[in-house]
């Protein structure tokens, strides 16, 4: 796997002649990028947490949903910027969806997250889908490259035939610390199926709560990570860009953290971002954060803080992050 090169800074400009500096002129730093992802989808123990089966359906989503999705679409558009959205296929089975179709029109990129959230690393192609596990005549026959090939195509062709909409790169069903540096087959699939990057690592980091709260160390660790978050090209050309921790759904339902904490976590990360010119891709499902972030104050934190470093950073989609890395 290549490695993520980092900048290279202009060394020996003490020993530059005055003219030519003046000539030249002063080379414009590079911002740091910041892209604020949604995957639309049904998070598990949400609104509640007797809410277990959403695991099986996870396209169908509440209207609660589709309606802080397209909130948080209008909010981001109000202040010139774009979100960057993944999409499951089977969202396109529902009977309305015009929220999705004005989230596109306000131009924020929408990239596909194969048709049933399926697991991209399965073995077995009943280990592809909780849906599968439980039905797994659905699959009969079928192979796991064939599974998941047919699970992200038929997303492509969905979004198009649906929607009108072209899909703007490719987002795995979970995040993985390795990415797909073990599966040069899932990277030769999805170079195929013509996508240039892919969002699939998703970087160890420390995230317990206790009685007292989120301790230093929790936050020192999110931070530190993001260092493993960086962009890099897989030996394949395949483009990763990674997700940057801590996820709403890792903070919220699995270690029960309280919304300051997950916005003080964030903006300590962002703020290390912008000190050292890196990326941050900031992960979140608008079917967890319409309960525990209803008002989009994580959001309008994230734009507030990057508009008010706007000569040292910048919010962008991730296909543009991606042309980056060379």
């Amino acid at each position: 796997m290549t490695k993520y090169r980092r900048r290279q800074f202009i060394t020996g400009l003490t020993s530059t002649p005055f003219l030519l500096r003046q000539a030249v002129g002063a080379q414009p730093a590079k911002k740091a990028q910041i892209a604020i992802t949604y995957d639309l989808e049904m998070s598990r123990n949400y609104p509640t947490r007797k809410n277990i089966d959403w695991d099986y359906r996870k396209g169908d989503l509440d209207e609660a949903t589709k309606k802080y999705s397209l909130e948080a679409a209008r909010i981001a558009a109000k202040a010139g910027v774009k979100l960057h959205f993944f999409l499951v296929g089977r969202v396109l089975e529902q009977q309305d969806i015009a929220w999705l179709e004005e989230i596109h029109e306000l131009g924020h990129p929408i990239g596909n997250h194969t048709y049933d959230h399926v697991y991209l690393l399965a073995r077995t192609p009943t280990e592809t889908q909780f849906r599968f596990t439980r039905s797994p005549w659905l699959v009969k026959g079928k192979t796991v490259p064939q599974i998941l090939r047919e699970n992200i195509r038929l997303t492509q062709i969905a979004m198009k035939q649906r929607a009108g909409i072209e899909q703007n790169g490719f987002r795995t069903p979970g995040g993985f610390n390795k990415g797909l540096t073990e599966r040069p087959d899932i990277q030769a699939m999805l170079l195929e199926l013509g996508f240039k990057w892919v969002s699939s690592v998703y970087p160890k980091h420390l995230a317990n709560r206790t009685e007292q709260g989120v301790s230093k160390e929790v936050f020192d660790s999110i931070v530190k990570a993001q260092t493993d978050a960086q962009p890099f090209k897989y030996e394949s050309g395949l483009v990763e860009v990674p997700m940057s921790p801590i996820s709403d759904v890792n903070a919220f339902r699995s270690n029960f953290w309280t919304l300051d904490e997950f916005v003080k976590a964030t903006s300590l990360s962002i703020k290390e971002v912008i000190q050292n010119q890196m990326t941050f891709d900031f992960l979140c499902h608008p079917s967890c954060l319409v309960i525990e972030d209803p008002q989009h104050v994580t959001l309008k934190t994230m734009i507030d803080l990057v508009k008010s470093n706007a000569d040292k950073a910048e919010i962008t989609p991730i296909d543009r992050i991606a042309k980056t890395v060379k």
